[in-house]
């Protein structure tokens, strides 16, 4: 019954003191957001993961007025841009220079990665490809900058659009449309041929 409900009707019900509506949020979205989390964190600062998720949460309960009084807004967005802002926050106290790290681009027509989803990648077998990399993509993402790496964990694992994203880190959409083509561009590069280009994988996908 629970599904009828858009998350915005659960956090409305919530803020009206529905104890229940929280649970059911939790649920929703407790394995995405974790998962977020902890790849942007990356293995350095993996065991701070359950710490930046739980704050996460709470920091939701705190600031739920300030989303009640935006009433439009969504509540995933918002979300994650707790749980961003968190990450980001430890990240830069574990010692990270938190940067996109824009200006580099492959380029390379005769690469063996030539096939592969394109920088911007917008169709849903494309997004496939990307959740179908496995391991080898998790070594790779963490080799991002924090910011590129953020931009592509929420559109491709969590189905955020560029406006969505613009809003949870914080930047203009040309920015973030940049971040976003940087980081499949040295996605590519750094699996190189570990992976089958996206024309011989379009059997499995």
């Amino acid at each position: 019954m629970s599904d009828v409900f858009a998350d915005e009707d659960l956090m409305r019900q919530f803020c009206a003191g529905e104890a229940h509506a929280f649970q059911l949020l939790y649920a929703r979205h407790e394995k995405p957001l974790y998962r977020y989390v902890r790849r942007l964190l990356g293995m350095a600062l993996v065991a701070q993961a359950d710490e930046v998720f739980q704050d996460t949460w709470m920091k939701l309960v705190d600031a739920r007025d300030s989303w009640l009084a935006r009433d439009n807004a969504s509540f995933k967005t918002w979300l994650y841009t707790l749980a961003h802002h968190r990450a980001i926050d430890v990240l830069r106290k574990g010692g990270r220079e938190v940067s996109a790290d824009e200006g580099w681009m492959d380029d390379d027509a005769q690469a063996p990665w030539q096939l592969w989803p394109a920088a911007i990648a917008e169709q849903p077998e494309q997004q496939a490809f990307w959740r179908k990399a496995g391991q080898k993509l998790l070594n790779c993402l963490d080799g991002l900058p924090e910011l590129q790496r953020a931009t592509f964990l929420l559109h491709h694992d969590d189905g955020l659009s560029l406006d969505e994203i613009t809003q949870v880190v914080n930047a203009e959409f040309e920015t973030v449309k940049s971040r976003l083509r940087y980081a499949i561009s040295k996605l590519r590069a750094c699996m190189g041929a570990h992976l089958q280009p996206i024309t011989d994988l379009d059997s499995t996908l």
